[in-house]
């Protein structure tokens, strides 16, 4: 794929699992509804992704289950993210399809809500409900793609699940009637998963979120990254938030809270997306950046570097002393090996200096206000302009 590293293997959203989760659960149950004997467990499900294309999922396991004289069938999928380092690869997405007997006005609310779908949400006067169970979160903060009160399952994942299930529901001639056919899509462990991620930051508690635009996930890719930046700045937004923190990693962050202690919805972890997100904090309208770094990112900021991660680019140790001696920033003239050996031997009265370039050259991206803090190597801030 375009994008990606030769040798490294790409995988599947957690959205793409689901619909084929769900796809595999409503084979399950149309083929008990039209008396088909069971020949076994589904053993794979192919659907279609948003490009069009199809792909082929294993299933990890598959079953009928009676609860309160009632059948339910089950599915799962193992995520496979491929090459990525993704806290969910190796997770159970499960799905859970039942039919309710009557139309609900939940059903209903549902279709009302989710616009781009609601075309596909009826196949012969049956309606699908989409429900998040264990393990998926519930967003509690406005802002985000999926209202306040709904399950954390994203707009492309609900069509990927609607055109899944249809496709099952037309394979085995689904009967007509009255009926919702609701699917419940649940994680294994996603609970403690979410810890490991930003959802609690946009308001997504309980477990994580159903995501993904395409269906597949590229290995180190900025998709995961930006999604998470222009999310957050959504989330800062809609809470009425006008001056955010952008900040190149948790250490940088908490010594801002520390000291600040702004709201949470304030912080912005934008990682080495410096460019991208001051360009989103222009788009979005915030009166106001501060930018907080150690000093490895702030000297690289300084130098006007868009993108602040190694693999654009490790630092040029003998242009970093030419900036800082044209700054009026002496050190010892020696070999430096690293910026961390640089910071050793720089006056701290002189940080102000590196902090007054990195804000400037910021300003001149987003056009708005930028101050820089910068943080020191045991997590205070050290310098930096209101």
């Amino acid at each position: 794929m375009a994008g990606v590293k030769k040798g490294l293997k790409s995988g599947y959203t957690t959205g793409a699992c689901a619909a084929a989760a769900a796809k595999a659960a409503a084979l399950e149950l149309m083929s008990l509804e039209l008396g088909v004997k069971s020949s076994g467990k589904i053993k794979q499900v192919e659907i279609p992704f948003p490009d069009g294309s199809r792909h082929n999922f294993k299933i990890h396991n598959s079953k009928l289950i009676t609860h309160n004289s009632q059948l339910i069938a089950q599915a799962s999928v193992i995520k496979d993210a491929g090459d990525d380092p993704d806290v969910t690869h190796g997770s159970e997405i499960k799905a859970e399809v039942r039919f309710l007997e009557q139309q609900s006005s939940r059903a209903a609310e549902q279709q009302d809500k989710d616009k781009d779908t609601s075309a596909l949400l009826h196949f012969c006067t049956s309606a699908l409900l989409i429900k998040g169970g264990k393990g998926v979160g519930m967003v509690t903060k406005p802002g985000l793609s999926i209202p306040v009160g709904e399950p954390a399952i994203n707009p492309v994942p609900r069509r990927m699940i609607t055109e899944a299930v249809l496709e099952a529901m037309n394979q085995q001639s689904a009967v007509s009637g009255q009926r919702v056919l609701e699917i419940t899509i649940s994680v294994t462990d996603g609970e403690e998963l979410a810890k490991k991620t930003l959802n609690s930051r946009l308001g997504i508690l309980g477990g994580i979120s159903i995501l993904g635009t395409t269906g597949i996930v590229k290995p180190v890719s900025t998709e995961a990254w930006t999604a998470t930046i222009t999310s957050s700045m959504d989330v800062a937004k809609a809470a009425g938030i006008k001056e955010i923190v952008l900040s190149a990693g948790r250490t940088s962050e908490k010594a801002h809270m520390k000291k600040y202690n702004l709201p949470e919805e304030s912080y912005v972890l934008m990682g080495d997306y410096l460019e991208y997100s001051l360009q989103e904090a222009k788009k979005h309208g915030f009166k106001k950046v501060s930018l907080c770094t150690q000093w490895a990112k702030m000297l690289k900021i300084a130098m006007a570097t868009p993108q602040t991660h190694v693999r654009f680019g490790a630092i040029d140790i003998k242009k970093a002393v030419r900036f800082l001696h044209a700054a009026g920033i002496n050190i010892p003239d020696r070999e430096y090996n690293t910026a961390r050996e640089i910071f050793d031997y720089v006056n701290p009265e002189l940080f102000q200096k590196i902090c007054d370039a990195a804000g400037k050259y910021a300003e001149d991206v987003a056009m708005i206000p930028v101050s820089a803090k910068l943080v020191s190597y045991t997590g205070e801030i050290i310098a930096g302009n209101e």
